[in-house]
């Protein structure tokens, strides 16, 4: 087995290494030759870095790179180009700001081309490079990796800074409108799409690759390729843990697979899947690395926790920007929620995996119990333990000691949606230990709980009977869909009163399934 590439980002470290490389090359010919100017936004840790790095060590000419690769004979290798390889992340933005730190790198990337640069403004100092550079060398090669990180680095933080650096970027891209004689090739690589008005206004002829077809499986890992340059990582692990490798193949997917931009294909997140091969253990490790407390206080702020069934057009998910930030944009470009399904005129949104779905509901319920989100699954097994004892009194007593830690004034003034989404990420998260389905629509049961014997139908009303549940239960028969299961069903009317913040009363009855 190669080496795993986990936090290798440079083509030329990879080759220089020996280590595994997922062959992208034929989709990097097809862009190449099918367009010249284009944009993609991918969440952070998915290889933008890595397909920038690959396409630059192909213009350059790197030819013993690619041995073994698809692209390696069908490429001109004669032929070389200059390249401009820009990484906003690594500027130091924040110690020079954004204009100083742009101008130093103009001025470094001359010097690799032995040129001197006249203009001293950041916007001027580039249109100067990219002419200069086709002069002496040829057609520009431009790549912008993390276009967008001096600004989303202070959302949520520093609204002026991020509006002042989207200003300073918007003059630094306008350069390319004219830049097209000098250009042979462009790809500006980042996690946000801002609106085109916000920063590229100017560039019409920037093709989006962002929730194209085309780009679907650019970054990421397909299933195909799992197949292809994995068995062997597979088999070390399904041999160990004494899964068959398509039993371990399957849990991976659950875990790790379903990012989607077309709502057809489906990638792997390339870190969470390289670490789980490395090792050998079903963490959370993409969610790790990055979570956002900014998010979570949106969520707070705006009172919106579930996110199982969200509806969105495509201008929507990117009609924001660092003076205009809408929370289901920021989670679908920030990896968080994906597209489930595409329809003729909107998209449904959802978590795109159980490595992600059960780290945001940990860290949800964690900001809703007022409590660390480590501390959110002993709840979630104490109450599934005396389910499993059918001891409903110390069940309820896990709900009770839930609301007990939300602060007074707070579940006053949000009693109703407080209520209901604690209850709902409860479950939800519930769900990833122990079977149990939220019922959204309209007249549906609010939780069932399903174990090896019993089924329970949960039924919660805030200042209202708990016989006004029951009734509810009874009427609409809900319990109809587990009779034949040969399980003891239990019907359990719970009443909320946001006067004692907390459970009222419970009332349950069985009915022989």
């Amino acid at each position: 087995m190669k080496p795993l590439p986990l936090g290798i980002q440079t083509f030329s470290e990879i080759h220089r290494l020996g280590m595994l490389y997922v062959d992208k090359t034929e989709q990097i010919h097809r862009l190449i030759t099918q367009g010249k100017h284009y944009f993609l936004s991918r969440p952070r840790r998915f290889g933008k870095s890595l397909l920038l790095s690959t396409i630059r060590e192909l213009f350059l000419g790197s030819r013993q790179m690619f041995e073994g690769l698809w692209i390696h004979d069908r490429w001109d290798w004669t032929s070389t180009n200059p390249v401009i390889h820009i990484g906003m992340a690594s500027l130091g933005y924040d110690a020079w700001g954004l204009s100083r730190a742009l101008q130093l790198e103009l001025q470094k990337q001359a010097e690799r081309f032995g040129l001197e640069l006249a203009e001293n403004s950041e916007d001027q100092m580039f249109r100067e490079l990219l002419e200069k550079v086709h002069a002496s060398r040829g057609r520009v090669v431009l790549l912008i990796d993390e276009y967008d990180k001096p600004i989303i680095d202070y959302l949520g933080l520093d609204a002026e800074k991020a509006i002042e650096n989207r200003a300073i970027f918007k003059r630094f891209y306008s350069v390319l409108k004219d830049a097209d004689p000098h250009l042979e090739f462009l790809l500006i690589t980042g996690v946000s799409k801002f609106s085109k008005v916000s920063i590229f206004s100017d560039l019409n002829n920037l093709t989006d690759l962002t929730m194209s077809s085309q780009a679907a499986s650019l970054v990421g890992i397909t299933d195909e390729e799992i197949r292809q340059y994995f068995p062997p990582y597979l088999d070390r692990i399904a041999a160990r843990d004494e899964f068959s490798p398509e039993q371990l193949h399957g849990l991976i997917k659950e875990w790790y697979n379903g990012y989607s931009w077309d709502g057809t294909h489906t990638v792997y997140n390339p870190f969470s899947l390289l670490s789980f091969f490395s090792e050998g253990q079903f963490r959370n490790f993409w969610f790790e690395t990055g979570t956002s407390s900014f998010l979570l206080q949106m969520m707070k702020e705006q009172n919106l926790f579930r996110f199982d069934e969200v509806f969105a057009n495509e201008a929507s998910l990117s009609a924001f920007g660092p003076d205009h930030i809408r929370l289901i944009p920021l989670l679908f470009q920030t990896g968080y929620l994906t597209i489930k399904r595409k329809d003729p005129a909107r998209f449904l949104l959802g978590y795109p995996n159980r490595e992600v779905q059960q780290s945001m509901q940990q860290y949800i319920l964690g900001e809703l119990m007022h409590t660390d989100p480590g501390f959110t699954t002993n709840p979630v097994v104490e109450f599934r333990e005396a389910l499993e004892k059918k001891d409903l009194s110390s069940a309820f007593e896990v709900l009770q000691g839930i609301f007990s830690r939300i602060p007074y004034d707070l579940f006053i003034a949000n009693q109703e949606a407080y209520y209901h989404s604690l209850l709902h990420v409860f479950f939800e998260f519930m769900g990833h230990y122990f079977a149990s389905e939220v019922r959204t629509s309209k007249g549906r049961i609010d939780a069932v709980v399903q174990t090896e014997r019993d089924v329970w139908l949960f039924e919660f009303k805030l200042d209202q009977p708990a016989a006004t549940a029951m009734q509810q239960i009874r009427e609409r028969r809900y319990f109809e869909a587990f009779l034949g299961t040969g399980k003891t069903i239990h019907l359990l009317g719970v009443a909320f009163s946001s006067q004692q913040k907390g459970i009222s009363e419970w009332m349950e009855e069985i009915v022989e399934g």
